[in-house]
C-alpha cells in the first residue's frame, strides 16, 4: 500500500463512519465531517479558542463556530470565557455524556459497513480488522507522525 491508497482508503472509512452515525435530532442535517474534525481538534486541544481550533484544522472560522455551536446544543462541549481575554471563548469537551453522545457511542457500524460490502460476508473479518487499526492508530497516533 503506498501513501495514495491510504489516503483514498481514509476517505473511505470516513464516509461509512458518517453513515453509520445517526441523525441529529431536531437539528441540522449535514456538516458531520467538519463537526467530527471540531470535536476530535478539541478533545486533543482542550480549552482551546476558536481561531485556534481553525489554525489546527485547516477549517474556516466560520465552519468551526457553526460546528462548536452544534456540539454546544448537543452537549458535547462547554465554553467559557477566556480569563485573560474575557471577548474570547475557550471550548473543551463536557465532562458529562450527553445524551447524543451516548445514541452515538451505542450506534454500531454494521449496517453501513455492510452496505459499503455489498453484504454481510465479510463483515465480522473487516470489523475486526478495524478494531486492531484502531487500538494501534488511535488519535493519539498523529502526535507521534507530527513530532521530531
Amino acid at each position: 500500500m503506498n501513501g495514495v491508497e491510504l489516503f483514498l482508503l481514509g476517505r473511505t472509512l470516513m464516509k461509512i463512519g458518517e453513515e453509520a452515525m445517526p441523525a441529529p435530532r431536531g437539528g441540522p442535517a449535514g456538516g458531520t465531517r467538519a463537526v467530527l474534525i471540531v470535536l476530535s481538534d478539541i478533545v486533543g486541544h482542550p480549552d482551546s479558542a476558536i481561531g485556534e481550533i481553525a489554525e489546527r484544522t485547516g477549517l474556516p472560522q466560520s465552519q468551526v463556530s457553526t460546528a462548536v455551536a452544534r456540539l454546544r446544543k448537543t452537549g458535547s462541549v462547554v465554553t467559557a470565557p477566556d480569563p485573560d481575554d474575557r471577548r474570547r471563548s475557550l471550548v473543551r469537551k463536557a465532562d458529562e455524556v450527553s445524551e447524543r453522545v451516548a445514541e452515538v457511542r451505542a450506534t454500531t457500524i454494521d449496517a453501513a459497513l455492510a452496505a459499503a460490502l455489498g453484504g454481510r460476508e465479510h463483515l465480522a473479518e473487516v470489523t475486526d480488522a478495524l478494531g486492531v487499526l484502531a487500538r494501534h492508530l488511535g488519535p493519539e497516533s498523529l502526535a507521534h507522525l507530527r513530532s521530531p
